[in-house]
């Protein structure tokens, strides 16, 4: 978790630069959903992300260089450039693409879920979504078909409860998002998304009955982020939500909740803290470097990997 808040905190940093032309979708306040999730995983799992991937791609140790090159547009990056933030992917640690169309992600996961059914290797795929995806048809078609086959599926809700602007009172009737999943038989869990044990412990529980052959489960992790919807910027001012919400989150910090933890328990000091976070900004600052001296692809080679 702070490594990706790290990373972030660092590119919301350099944004303002304009060496970074694509958009950002920043995950700061919500590292916990992505951290607990993907650390409940094997090799050979995959997983599939959203506009807002930064989080899983590292979670899933996807190369630090390669994102921040990918974001830099150039061709070192995971994807040669081509994608930025919003399409990362490292297939061979298990992040098998980030799709910014809203509710992208869970067919795909689906289809490598139906896979690994008929070829019984007991591997699990995720599908990363917001609160909003709730709203599409995709996540019904996906999940009555998964229930019907009994699929190796997790369906994660990241409910920061908020699409871009428009609250969650707004879009959906009142009650629990879980309860969406009771009509297509889908085992469901509610978690509180910023307590990174609790995500872990309840990322196990839906891995082991996908693994088992009980089918899919719709996690909903409950949890808020700090900067605007797309960009490296606060946007409190805008109206949309309160100041007196976005600090009742701050005070739920992912971070600060596992670091206290942590401190209580004597398995983290001071010291080691220091220690972890000048090693890892060390590491970005060297990726941010390896970035700007990365060569950009040749215009001749545009025309590849475009379909018709």
């Amino acid at each position: 978790m702070l490594y990706v808040r790290l990373v972030e905190e660092a590119i919301a940093a350099r944004y303002a630069e304009q060496e970074m032309r694509c958009p950002v979708h920043l995950s700061i306040g919500q590292e916990a959903a992505a951290v607990g999730v993907c650390h409940a995983l094997s090799e050979g799992d995959r997983v599939f992300s959203t506009h807002r991937s930064h989080a899983h791609y590292l979670a899933m140790n996807g190369d630090l260089d390669a994102m921040i090159a990918e974001m830099h547009g150039k061709t070192t990056g995971c994807i040669g450039g081509r994608g930025g933030s919003m399409h990362l992917q490292a297939p061979e640690r298990g992040l098998i693409a980030s799709v910014p169309i809203v509710g992208g992600s869970i067919p795909l996961a689906t289809g490598t879920a139906l896979s690994d059914s008929l070829d019984g290797n007991r591997r699990v795929s995720v599908a990363f979504f917001g609160d909003a995806t709730l709203e599409e048809g995709v996540f019904h078609e996906s999940a009555n078909f998964a229930v019907l086959r009994s699929l190796p599926v997790l369906f994660v809700c990241e409910n920061n409860l908020y699409s871009v602007y428009t609250p969650l009172k707004e879009r959906q009737p009142a009650r629990p998002l879980a309860d969406v999943a009771h009509g297509h038989g889908l085992s469901a869990e509610t978690v509180d998304g910023n307590d990174a044990e609790a995500v872990l412990a309840a990322a196990g529980r839906a891995v082991e009955r996908a693994r088992a052959g009980t089918g899919p489960t719709l996690l909903v992790l409950d949890t808020y982020r700090w900067r605007e919807h797309c960009g490296p910027n606060f946007d409190n001012h805008l109206g949309y939500r309160t100041e007196a919400e976005y600090l009742a989150w701050r005070e739920k910090c992912p971070l600060e909740r596992s670091r206290a933890r942590l401190f209580d328990r004597g398995l983290l000091s001071a010291e080691a803290e220091q220690s972890m976070i000048a090693d890892l900004t060390a590491r970005i600052e060297a990726a941010f470097d390896a970035a700007r001296a990365a060569p950009l692809p040749d215009p001749a080679t545009a025309a590849l990997h475009v379909y018709a």
